[in-house]
């Protein structure tokens, strides 16, 4: 294929995954990732295993930068996971109160009293 084909099929292919990936509701999202995540972990494996098998330095030095970009991608996947599993936990309960510094031991306690 000339650079042209190539470029064009590179630009549909940004518009298209935008618009695929700006559709998705918020609920989706995380089992979308976590798919996604075991992609990109059989990427970094084939990234391994071309870098093992590599016997030219060029091809050698290409390998070692797709394991690199590859962990960094899963790696990033499953920060982006824990923290939209984050957002659908529920919030933590409110911590006692604790007494101002200024407050006697009694004051606070006829406070909890007249909560009751």
């Amino acid at each position: 294929m000339d650079g042209i084909s190539l470029l064009t099929i590179t630009v549909l292919a940004v518009f298209v995954g935008f618009e695929v990936v700006s559709k998705v509701s918020s609920t989706l999202h995380t089992p979308l990732m976590s798919g996604a995540n075991a992609i990109h972990g059989i990427i970094l494996v084939g990234a391994i295993i071309v870098a093992g098998q590599a016997t030219h330095p060029w091809v050698l030095a290409v390998a070692l930068l797709a394991v690199v970009l590859a962990t960094a991608n899963l790696v990033g996947g499953f920060v982006v996971t824990d923290r939209m599993l984050e957002m659908f936990r529920g919030r933590k309960p409110d911590q006692p109160a604790k007494a101002a510094p200024n407050e006697t031991q009694s004051e606070t306690r006829e406070n909890k009293e007249a909560k009751r």
